[in-house]
């Protein structure tokens, strides 16, 4: 008998107003599974993490967590299941008037309500996970390059011991090193602690490299999926548009003339 998935959407759907962004999704993720969403801008990627977070709720659909319909859960046993979520935000997100350790600690105090020295310590303990040193958690995120900023994001989404990750375009606005960096601490982390990670990117080295597995949204609907070793060989035409950043192919960019 198989497990149950770690997440899993059936028929998920979302529209704002005329628009229609999930046209019915569905997506199985096994514990301790990476799984990359692929796909051009305003496809739907975010939604999709968002109404599983319940940011958005999706207008239909089951979105399960341990076999749990998240959907059908009241308000006030939410802040249960998301317990379970941390996130790696595009922009790093970080709050400009608190320090990085109170950053990193945020969600921690907020929830375990424990006491600043025993924040600040696993504040500390999680930044050097992400290979930043103690006298990091004084400075201010102002006084952070780029590099640090998403460093410190990540030590943000793991302090709380999350079992799953959400991922939101993690290597955005950083050089390739750094990128890579970003990638190697991604892939060390999910692995080290068992996480399950679903992540959304443009960025195809990035995907290969984080990913167990590829899925592609394309107008509101996974339209593929596979071993991250088998993205380049896809024998999908709107994945190999997409992996090859070719203008001509099946996907026709809205240019105003």
């Amino acid at each position: 008998m198989n497990a149950t998935p770690k997440i899993r959407l059936r028929d998920v759907r979302k529209s704002f107003g005329s628009k229609r962004v999930l046209a019915g999704i569905d997506l199985d993720i096994a514990k301790g599974e990476s799984v990359v969403v692929i796909g051009g801008s305003g496809t739907g990627k975010s939604v999709m993490i968002k109404s599983i977070i319940g940011i958005i709720l999706a207008d239909s659909g089951v979105i399960e967590v341990d076999g749990q319909d998240v959907t059908q859960v009241p308000a006030s046993q939410r802040d249960e299941v998301n317990r379970k979520f941390g996130m790696l935000f595009q922009g790093g997100a970080l709050f400009d008037s608190l320090p990085v350790w109170e950053n990193v600690a945020f969600g921690v105090i907020q929830r375990e309500h424990i006491g600043r020295k025993q924040a600040k310590d696993r504040a500390i303990e999680t930044l050097a996970k992400v290979g930043l040193s103690a006298d990091v958690a004084e400075l201010s995120p102002s006084e952070l390059s780029g590099g640090m900023q998403k460093r410190v994001g990540l030590a943000r989404a793991i302090a709380g011991e999350p079992e799953i990750v959400f991922f939101d375009e993690p290597t955005t606005g950083l050089d390739p090193i750094m990128a890579d960096v970003i990638n190697d601490l991604i892939i060390s982390v999910v692995k080290k602690q068992g996480i399950t990670a679903l992540s959304i990117t443009h960025d195809m080295h990035s995907a290969r490299k984080i990913a167990d597995r590829i899925t592609m949204l394309y107008e509101g609907k996974l339209i593929w999926d596979g071993p991250a070793g088998t993205v380049d060989n896809s024998g999908n035409p709107y994945v190999q548009q997409f992996v090859n950043g070719a203008a001509e192919g099946p996907i026709k960019m809205q240019v105003r003339r």
